[in-house]
């Protein structure tokens, strides 16, 4: 049964500004590659105290699901006593929360990843209607962002009769303009925002170690060809967004299937990294009527979690090693590797040649991208607490979720 307390309905007044900044409407950003929109001022120099500055900050139960921005609100979502998966609507001006829903949802986690807690991770989605948010137990409802009211829900194993994943519903919806398309119910399923409906399932999967997928698919055009490059558990592959048919595929080598981060596009070539496969460069090949897939090197290093930067050719990477890595795919070498040691994951946004990198520690660092050696401008502690959910950052607002709070800052 879905509870849903509306706390305020009216749209309260945007304050002086608010409205130049842009919407953080989905998972890494508009384009889901951590890149800020185009045309952005370049950052400031320093981060520090001084140009940096706390707006609000508000309380709210564990989960590891990544705040997002539309017009004048900020939603993020929780799990509240092991009990319930909560989504509250902040007003992104004041954090003056605006209403909250919430339903039972909540499970445990198996394995290596029960040690970091058992909370909601997938990150919601919103194109300024609805808010789709995907709960622990491969539930996705769909929310109207005014009043928390729920459009829709679906039980993916209920209606589909697939097995309850068990690392939980992961994968963050990517948005289309009347479809979604999210790694759910065992496959990656084409939906209908309006009412919720799978209009085509294609990539399936339904064991139980290998079913549900980990990493987020993200759109590409790869020999003019409009697109949707998904990492499932076993496989990477490029689908067509009319009819879900697999256009080219390839196995991607994994220690129990752990493809986690965000496959990454680059002209018609994929990057990606796998916990125990390494790091893989693919070329995609176009002829009139079928792409085919080369893998054109696989290196030692590693990923985990931390999905990956591109910044002039060069792919930047926190890998399983948790040291920086910077590589250039073209020419098959890894560049340059930091001899310090960070956290399990690193969140990282990119404007020009500057990374702004937040280390699960609570630590956000400012960097500068270069090819031949680790530049780090300045860093500062901006949490005590974990802070696996990744940063949203939207013109000089940054959004920091860490385990137990949500606070929003302004840059100077």
């Amino acid at each position: 049964m879905i509870l849903l307390r509306p706390l305020l309905f009216s749209i309260l007044g945007v304050l002086p500004g608010l409205s130049e900044i842009p919407d953080w409407g989905e998972w890494r950003g508009p384009t889901r590659d951590g890149q800020i929109h185009k045309g952005a001022k370049a950052w400031p120099e320093t981060l520090g105290d001084e140009n940096f500055k706390k707006q609000w900050s508000v309380d709210l139960a564990e989960g590891y699901s990544s705040p997002i921005a539309v017009e004048n609100r900020v939603f993020t979502v929780e799990t509240s006593d092991k009990k319930n998966e909560v989504v509250r609507a902040f007003d992104r001006g004041t954090g003056e929360q605006l209403w909250e829903s919430s339903w039972k949802g909540s499970m445990m986690v198996p394995f290596y990843a029960a040690k970091n807690g058992s909370w909601v991770r997938s990150t919601p989605a919103c194109d300024g209607k609805l808010l789709y948010v995907g709960g622990m137990r491969d539930v996705l409802v769909a929310l109207d962002v005014q009043s928390g009211d729920v459009k829709w829900r679906v039980d993916f194993p209920e209606e589909a009769g697939t097995q309850r994943p068990q690392f939980g519903f992961v994968c963050s919806p990517l948005l289309g303009e009347d479809y979604l398309y999210v790694q759910a119910g065992s496959a990656l399923r084409k939906i209908r925002k309006s009412d919720g409906k799978t209009m085509w399932k294609t990539l399936e999967d339904d064991r139980a170690m290998f079913g549900e997928a980990f990493s987020s698919p993200i759109w590409a055009t790869i020999g003019g060809r409009k697109q949707i490059v998904v990492q499932t558990r076993m496989l990477l592959a490029g689908v067509s967004p009319e009819n879900g048919e697999v256009l080219w595929s390839t196995p991607v080598k994994a220690f129990r299937g752990m493809n986690i981060l965000t496959p990454t596009p680059v002209g018609d070539h994929v990057f990606t990294a796998s916990y125990g496969g390494g790091t893989f460069w693919y070329e995609i090949d176009s002829d009139d009527e079928s792409q085919s897939v080369t893998e054109l090197w696989n290196d030692k290093l590693e990923g985990n979690m931390s999905s990956p930067l591109v910044i002039d050719g060069k792919v930047y990477l926190h890998g399983r090693d948790k040291r920086f890595h910077c590589i250039d795919p073209g020419e098959k070498k890894v560049l340059w590797s930091t001899k310090n040691i960070y956290g399990d994951y690193w969140s990282m946004v990119a404007n020009g040649n500057r990374i702004l990198a937040l280390d699960d520690r609570g630590t956000l660092m400012l960097i500068e991208a270069d090819a031949g050696e680790f530049k780090l401008v300045n860093e500062l502690e901006v949490s005590a607490r974990p802070t696996w959910a990744h940063a949203s950052v939207c013109g000089n607002e940054v959004l920091v979720r860490d385990l137990k709070g949500l606070t929003s800052y302004r840059w100077e």
